[in-house]
């Protein structure tokens, strides 16, 4: 459980988030509530856990939002989910790496006087991250929590440099104020706080190679959630209180991800600031090998049920981890780092920036989605084992999620330009939230070509380790067994 949870962290990135998202949000959207919404979100993602870890212990798939929505809503929608979350783990994923070259790219020019291109020391991480993506989940696991242990000292450290040298010499609130949620804007700060929680979900990716996933799993998801969120507002709050409530926004604006080195820059030794840096970076890397895990078991569930080719679907012979899931989805990363350099594009207004945000917005479709899906589910299934589960858990707690995570969804929408940072009128505005319509599109497509052109592999859609078998089953047999067709 312990590997599970670092790795969710990790994707996370809180130090990532604290330093650049935080500072991000209060710059693009004027609103000062930044941390008060992070607990918003927090709370938002609890009760929508709580249907979600309900699922993953009678349902046990690496690809889970995928394995949910099928289960709950049938199998052509359960690929487009498939499509959709594909898609969004990428962009997460490889967005990231414009963030790393960029930043690698400064700390190694200011420090030691190296100038590599941003796309070299991109190719770095890559590269390691490649090696890394093929292992167990166990070795992957001690690095990242190397690499998070050090991230959360230094942000805890440098948030109570914060709170011990608070602007005018008074601790202040306003940023944690609840009032700060029905404020204009507030629907654009919600936005950006659900880009930092992205990676707590994956928890259930993981359940195949989780020892007793069924007790671990949902343990894992709330401690996970819990730790983030109580970080993102405690550090974010720290940094508002050592501007001054009246300061942060003009700070963040001006100062961009350096703002929590430039306030704790007066109270600390320089080692501090070069650590912090340092951090900044590995917080990064740890982020990028975290959705590279994630985004490689997508594509392995959906090989091992030949709705991709069957190789997808294929695990090391020794550390029984994806192969070519993993090795894939390096290739593809490095297609578009190739395509970035090549077109010397800012790669952290345009890959990062962009990019994540996009990541995020698909993740918050599957899970408003899977919300849904699990409604559906626990309605239909109430015998058996189903029966004992209560009524909180089965029906209470997603219909509130669904709602309340739908509303958000419905906030971003509105204002995606703000996120991007163009004119409303941009084709950039319309073109990334579209894309998750058409990879839906592309996935009900393809579903329903597999259900007329190859029914075996239709009746496997989203059952995980039983597809093989249950696509040599009947197809009344199988549809009664899995749910919806």
């Amino acid at each position: 459980m312990l590997t599970v949870i670092l790795m969710v962290i990790a994707a996370a990135a809180p130090f990532t988030v604290i330093g650049g998202g935080a500072t991000a949000g209060w710059a693009v959207t004027q609103v000062l509530g930044i941390p008060v919404a992070y607990v918003a979100m927090a709370v938002v993602l609890g009760i929508f856990s709580v249907g979600y870890t309900e699922m993953s212990r009678h349902i046990v798939n690496s690809g889970a939002f995928y394995a949910y929505v099928t289960q709950g809503l049938g199998r052509v929608l359960g690929l487009s989910s498939a499509g959709v979350a594909v898609l969004a783990y990428n962009f997460m994923q490889i967005g990231l790496y414009g963030g790393f070259g960029a930043v690698l790219k400064g700390f190694l020019a200011d420090q030691w006087g190296i100038n590599l291109a941003w796309w070299v020391c991109a190719g770095i991480a890559w590269a390691v991250i490649a090696v890394l993506g093929v292992l167990s989940i166990e070795f992957s696991g001690i690095v990242l929590g190397v690499l998070l242990g050090a991230e959360v000292i230094i942000a805890l450290i440098f948030s109570v440099v914060e709170l011990a040298h608070p602007a005018g010499g008074t601790v202040t609130f306003d940023t944690v104020n609840p009032s700060q949620l029905f404020s204009a804007g507030t629907g654009a700060a919600l936005a950006t706080a659900v880009a930092g929680f992205v990676g707590f979900e994956s928890t259930a990716v993981y359940s195949e190679e989780t020892r007793n996933a069924k007790r671990n799993i949902p343990r894992a998801t709330y401690l996970s959630l819990l730790i983030i969120g109580l970080l993102y507002a405690f550090c974010s709050w720290a940094m508002s209180v050592a501007a001054g409530p009246d300061k942060i926004v003009e700070m963040s604006t001006a100062n961009g991800t350096e703002t929590m080195f430039v306030l704790v820059s007066p109270h600390l030794a320089e080692i501090w600031l070069v650590l912090g840096h340092a951090l900044f970076i590995t917080s990064l890397f740890a982020a990028l090998l975290a959705f590279h895990n994630t985004a490689a078991r997508y594509t392995f569930a959906l090989g091992r049920e030949r709705v991709l080719f069957a190789w997808f679907g294929a695990t090391g012979r020794r550390f029984r981890a994806p192969l070519w899931g993993s090795i894939t989805q390096s290739i593809l990363a490095l297609a578009v780092l190739a395509i970035f350099a090549l077109a010397d594009k800012d790669p952290v207004v345009y890959l990062f920036f962009w990019w994540t945000v996009t990541g995020g917005f698909g993740v918050l479709i599957l899970m408003t989605v899977t919300s849904v899906a699990i409604l559906a589910y626990f309605m239909r299934n109430r015998d058996g084992e189903l029966a004992e589960v209560s009524l909180w858990r089965r029906f209470i707690a997603p219909g509130i999620g669904a709602v309340l995570l739908l509303a958000v969804l419905i906030v971003t929408i509105v204002e995606f330009d703000t996120l991007l940072g163009v004119k409303p009128d941009d084709l950039e505005r319309y073109l990334f939230p579209g894309l998750f319509l058409a990879a839906a599109v592309v996935g009900a497509v393809w579903a329903a070509f597999l259900r007329s052109a190859n029914p075996d592999t239709y009746r496997g859609i989203g059952q995980g380790v039983n597809a093989a078998l249950l696509s040599v089953q009947p197809e009344d047999t199988a549809a009664h067994r899995t749910g919806p067709r």
